[in-house]
């Protein structure tokens, strides 16, 4: 097995095109491939990383350090096994988590919604299409399954993926270049690299679709008709270039140390190389979600302000009103909107929740190949909070009562005459925590559909896995997009049921008519034996009659319709567990 053929595809065009840094590599794949010892092959790995970005393993190393620190207060928090290390579906999980707050970016392959298992990497993602070698000999071999995942490994990981990305977008510029027939060692001006970098974000944007690339390349009318913002989009890839000029101007020794500046591509010459066009579209990769985060919030608004109840979720007729009307964003298919795990239909009438429609496919700007580039997720820094206070995998209830009801990268997340949690939401916590002898699970379903409740606003509804795709609209087909008479239909059939729903109180209105008993673990939580106070004390046989009894009284309050809810208290609705559990 090559371990050295991914690398070879690693980091092809980090640096110039460069024929002794491919022989590096060539000449390393016979001894990696060779050998048996995990330590050596480990610190192989790394030299060669190091080469290949021409800058040598101690800058490789001090990249990795970085990832490591980044990754570390999540880390800490992740289920381990006897060694202390995790295990695949956490790996997966933290470098999804890792690539989501940093940049805002949804890794194919490593989306939430695609189910895992403990046999197999899969298939989908960027490793396994551009480096089938790296996921056979490194993520599927059975040391690394019968050791797990150490943190320095997670951050190899995401520093794959890292210059995966940087190789993709390198093989953009090299189209581009061919398209607008310059040479590739031939210094840029300024404005040639801007004109490099305006064919380089239409193909971007616009992904597979050849023919649009080409009609909206030879009109500039049609591309500012399509593109929304497209002079500020090029304005803010204007502001690399000016921000690498800038670099060059105040600080030439630390510009030229990290290849910014050199031999005739300095503040005073103004030229440019393809180094530094590639340095900026890959800037532009990690920085442009934030950029195009004032889009989302616009859209986030939007949808707010139709939410009355303050439940994180807008009747689907306001909804296409809203489109029919004013908002042309809002017009994603009632199939679709299920399919995306945005709809809800399990109350007085279907609406969409506002966080799973924001952080949906179809409104991630950029969909290429190996990524998406989507709003940013809020539940992001408040999950943050949480694992940066508890650093650890699980929680009392009442710690995470009191690191909930103080977080501050979320105001006003609660019903704004009253903000604090529902009565209802902290027995919910308590009952979560009753089933695991005390403790709360950080990375369960269960909890994350709690901070669901907790923040409607800013935190998904998680569904079981398995159960929604992460679908663009071309992959969806079609039917992605519902005609006008679809949406005038849905907007009149159910005005009546949501004007009666907004004479209703939060509570009256089934709230959390959409909670679902269903547990779904990250990983193995062994180490700190954490099970149900029943399975204590009960045999196997006795327990499956224990689950039986469970699975009877859950399907009895089902039919009640409000999930075993009862009255009492300040807010009414009580929610029991089944206990059922499940780890994907």
């Amino acid at each position: 097995m090559q371990l050295l053929a991914p690398l070879f595809l690693l980091l092809a065009l980090a640096n110039t095109p460069n024929v002794d840094g491919k022989g590096v590599l060539v000449e390393r794949r016979s001894a990696i491939r060779g050998s048996v010892n995990a330590s050596a092959l480990e610190e192989e790995l790394d030299a060669a990383l190091g080469e290949v970005l021409g800058c040598g393993a101690d800058v490789a190393g001090d990249r990795l350090a970085t990832i490591e620190q980044q990754l570390l207060p999540l880390w800490k928090t992740l289920p381990k096994n006897a060694r202390g290390n995790i295990e695949r579906r956490s790996l997966r999980y933290l470098v999804h988590r890792h690539f989501s707050r940093q940049s805002a970016l949804q890794i194919r392959g490593f989306e939430l919604t695609r189910p895992t298992n403990a046999s197999g990497w899969g298939s989908e993602d960027i490793l396994s299409q551009r480096v089938p070698a790296f996921v056979e000999t490194f993520l599927e071999s059975s040391h690394k399954m019968d050791q797990g995942f150490r943190l320095d490994d997670a951050a190899r990981l995401v520093l794959t993926i890292e210059q995966l990305m940087f190789d993709f977008e390198g093989s953009l510029l090299d189209i581009v270049l061919a398209d607008q027939r310059k040479p590739v060692d031939r210094s840029l001006s300024k404005q040639g690299l801007h004109q490099l970098l305006e064919g380089y974000l239409i193909r971007w944007m616009l992904g597979d679709d050849e023919e649009g690339i080409q009609a909206l390349t030879q009109s500039r009318q049609l591309l500012d008709a399509t593109i929304p913002h497209w002079d500020e989009i090029v304005a803010f890839a204007d502001g690399k270039i000016e921000a690498l000029a800038y670099q060059r101007k105040v600080a030439p020794v630390e510009a030229a140390s990290k290849g910014a500046s050199r031999a005739n591509h300095n503040a005073l010459q103004g030229q440019y190389s393809m180094q530094d066009a590639h340095k900026i579209v890959g800037d532009i990769t990690h920085s442009f979600a934030h950029f195009w985060d004032s889009e989302c919030r616009s859209m986030k608004a939007s949808l707010v302000e139709m939410d009355s109840h303050h439940t994180g979720r807008v009747p689907l007729s306001k909804f296409y009103g809203q489109g029919l009307e004013a908002e042309w964003r809002f017009g994603e298919s009632e199939d679709y909107l299920r399919e995306l795990g945005a709809l809800d239909e399990s109350g007085w009438s279907k609406q969409v929740i506002i966080p799973n429609y924001i952080q949906a496919s179809s409104n991630c700007i950029i969909g290429s190949q190996h990524y998406l580039v989507c709003c940013v997720n809020d539940c992001d820094a408040i999950m943050e909070e949480v694992e940066e206070h508890v650093g650890a995998p699980t929680a009392n209830p009442e710690l995470l009562l009191e690191i909930v009801s103080n977080v501050t990268s979320v105001s006003g997340s609660f019903d704004s005459t009253n903000a604090e949690l529902p009565n209802s939401l902290k027995t919910q916590l308590m009952e979560i925590a009753d089933s695991y002898g005390g403790e709360v699970p950080l990375h369960g379903r269960l909890f994350s559909q709690w901070l669901h409740y907790a923040f409607p606003r800013e935190c998904p509804f998680p569904y079981v896995s398995g159960t929604v795709a992460s679908l663009t609209p071309q992959e969806f087909g079609e039917r992605y997009i519902a005609s006008d008479e679809d949406m005038k239909k849905h907007a009149t059939a159910t005005s009546n049921a949501t004007a009666e729903a907004e004479w209703l109180d939060k509570e009256k209105s089934q709230w959390m008519s959409q909670w679902s008993h269903e547990e779904e673990l990250l990983a193995t939580y062994s180490t700190l034996q954490l099970r149900a106070p029943w399975a204590k004390s009960l045999s196997s046989s006795s327990l499956a009659a224990v689950a039986a009894v469970v699975a009877l009284v859950g399907l009895l309050a089902s039919r009640r319709g409000r999930f075993g809810g009862r009255k009492g208290g300040d807010d009414g609705m009580y929610l029991p567990l089944s206990g059922k559990s499940h780890r994907f």
